[in-house]
């Protein structure tokens, strides 16, 4: 039976319903049962803290809090797990009584879903591979220009060497890309890209069209489209010159986008449209690499940690 302590909980989140459930439908033992009572009554306690008064309105976005906050607690894997297992057959019953309409819980990932991301680089490092393509370089132009698009645009190395020339917008500050499925989606690019760009498309890439750019934005010293493998050897050269000593591949300055659009307040909408995710629960893991990171810096300079 639910304590006195749980009595505020009772009514608005159906643990009555909920226990009777387990013990009439399930038929759980009385250890699972008082473990899964455990596990709901946190969530209501924690969703009632962050305004939720009752079991209708709680939504993914504050169950996903509830489940960093678990793991902020330090809690294992599996007892994670467990509370996730427990939340899922509590909106189970829910729903089968008719007291809710939707489940929260579809898109909850439990602890073994969540992946770690390569190396991201920090906003001074890049600055430095920006900034190393020099005036030296035969094709500095369209170096820069091709780092400051990748960057500044989230794009996949595939999307960046497949990019058209009609597909820069610079008035609009906008490139057009197709991916995944020749999906198209409109991402904003800076001023820094935009000025690149611009200058690629005047000082270089005339000179470097000889009839076989077939319209492909950057092109190799050839004049034909840049391959991906001539893509990472360009990305290589500047990685060393920069002095980085992180492994970088062209999917490093995706994830750097994401997590630095992330770290300065950016709404997770945006950033699923901009790096044209169908699914938010693949932005998602940016959240999670945030937090790791906080994590980290709490355990190493925290002198209490």
């Amino acid at each position: 039976m639910t304590p006195p302590e749980d009595a505020a909980l009772v009514g608005p989140f159906h643990l009555r319903t909920f226990e009777d459930a387990l013990t009439l439908e399930d038929g759980a033992s009385p250890r699972t049962i008082d473990a899964y009572r455990r596990d709901v009554v946190r969530c209501a306690t924690f969703v009632r803290m962050h305004g939720v008064t009752d079991v209708q309105s709680i939504t993914p976005a504050v169950l996903r809090e509830f489940v960093y906050h678990l793991k902020d607690l330090g809690l294992a894997g599996s007892s994670i797990r467990r509370n996730i297992s427990a939340l899922r057959t509590w909106f189970r019953v829910l729903l089968a009584e008719g007291i809710v309409t939707h489940d929260p819980t579809e898109r909850l990932d439990s602890p073994q879903r969540w992946r770690t991301l390569p190396e991201v680089l920090n906003v001074d490092e890049v600055l430095l591979l920006l900034a190393a393509p020099g005036l030296e370089e035969t094709l500095a132009f369209r170096d820069r220009a091709m780092l400051e698009l990748a960057y500044g645009a989230g794009l996949r190395v595939s999307e960046w060497i497949g990019m058209a020339v009609r597909d820069v917008l610079l008035e609009d500050g906008l490139v057009r890309v197709y991916g995944k499925g020749s999906k198209e989606r409109l991402v904003p690019i800076g001023r820094s890209a935009i000025g690149a760009v611009a200058v690629y498309l005047r000082e270089l890439r005339p000179r470097l069209e000889r009839g076989s750019g077939q319209g492909i934005l950057f092109l190799n010293a050839q004049g034909r489209p840049l391959s991906r493998m001539g893509a990472w050897k360009m990305l290589h050269k500047y990685v060393l010159m920069a002095g980085i000593e992180k492994h970088v591949s062209p999917h490093t300055l995706r994830h750097s986008f994401a997590t630095h659009l992330l770290e300065g307040g950016a709404d997770l909408r945006a950033v699923q449209e901009m790096l044209g995710h169908a699914d938010i629960a693949t932005t998602q893991i940016y959240t999670h690499v945030d937090r790791e990171y906080l994590r980290s810096v709490h355990r190493q300079f925290h002198p209490r940690s």
